[in-house]
């Protein structure tokens, strides 16, 4: 055994660099509204409810790519029609497995649920923060 040692981090949970309460829309939304929501807010990605209930998540890039159609009015088309199936895991998960699973699935956001329903976004943008201020601690 070297006597020479890295130091032991604890590995954060996916709660501590997300963006919590995020912005969501409703999938009965236009994605004439759901556009101007990130506009507004400068975000990229949006959870998608009904009620209180999660139901998928719709990214810029999804509105652009089906805004590209010809003919396409976005004010004429629900949020249900373009979003995705969310991605979802518990504020405690290690950030090391949603990093993972973010790689495996090829996506650029989860969303982060809690005991009462959705509670936050992580994003890459917001994976990126994470792994700079670990990297801070790891050198520090």
């Amino acid at each position: 055994m070297s006597s020479a040692s890295s130091p032991c981090m604890l590995m954060p949970s996916v709660d501590r660099y997300m963006t919590r309460e995020p912005y969501s829309i409703s999938s009965t939304s236009s994605l004439e509204r759901a556009r101007e929501l990130m506009h507004r807010h400068q975000i990229r990605h949006l959870p998608v409810v009904d009620g209180e209930r999660l139901v998928g998540v719709l990214s810029e890039r999804d509105i652009d790519v089906f805004a590209a159609a010809p003919g396409i009015e976005l004010a004429h088309v629900e949020v249900a029609r373009v979003m995705s199936p969310p991605i979802d895991v518990w504020g405690e998960t290690p950030l090391d497995e949603v990093s993972e699973l973010m790689t495996q699935r090829r996506s650029d956001c989860v969303v982060v649920r809690g005991g009462h329903g959705l509670e936050g976004i992580f994003t890459a943008v917001d994976a990126l923060s994470a792994l700079s201020d670990l990297l801070r601690r790891a050198t520090a």
